[in-house]
């Protein structure tokens, strides 16, 4: 009897040992997981960068007697998107446009994709300014006439970034103001504000 008490003691001192060791296991893990979730693969932000930004293409005509401007510009940008995480940022369709003095004259989309981890992704796209958009703007023939054109290009992608089974939506904005010389065929004056938000 005193026997079976004995073993019976320790049958039940080796699984308290086990379950207490198995459920220190598990919250050594769980430990493990959150600060591999808060540190290494914390979720960061995609940056879009303006690398290089030239004239591709520009012709310009006055019409002296209707006061009229006959304009083609198009821009060949090279752009960047970084993704500093540690796994892939898949985005969706996107659009970079081209802007004068606050009104679109320009377009053109940027098709979805993958960027690797760690992964600097080069783009190349050029923007054409749609002169049919600037017939009614004011402004235009003394800009022109004066020899610089502000104008202003801005991209916003938007995506998601798959961490520890977790899809979390990121968002990258840049946007360029820069002076277009016509005499010249330079861009000039370029000054450049990058957003992000997870």
């Amino acid at each position: 009897m005193d026997v079976e008490k004995a073993n019976h003691r320790r049958n039940r001192n080796r699984t308290c040992c086990c379950i207490g060791t198995t459920i220190c296991i598990i919250i050594a893990i769980v430990i493990l997981i959150l600060i591999l979730a808060l540190t290494v693969f914390k979720p960061k932000r995609p940056v879009i960068s303006y690398d290089n930004m030239s004239i591709e293409d520009l012709d310009v005509s006055f019409d002296i007697t209707k006061f009229k401007v006959y304009l083609n510009v198009t821009l060949d940008v090279d752009l960047s998107v970084k993704n500093p995480n540690k796994a892939g940022f898949k985005y969706s369709n996107s659009t970079a446009f081209l802007n004068y003095r606050g009104q679109l004259v320009g377009e053109v989309p940027i098709p979805a994709d993958e960027i690797s981890a760690g992964e600097t992704k080069p783009m190349n796209i050029s923007l054409t300014l749609m002169a049919d958009r600037l017939l009614s703007n004011s402004d235009l023939y003394s800009d022109v006439k004066s020899g610089v054109l502000a104008l202003n290009s801005n991209i916003r992608i938007s995506g998601k970034v798959k961490i520890l089974g977790l899809k979390i939506h990121a968002v990258s904005t840049s946007s360029c103001d820069f002076s277009v010389f016509t005499s010249n065929q330079t861009i000039r004056d370029q000054t450049c504000k990058y957003k992000t938000q997870l």
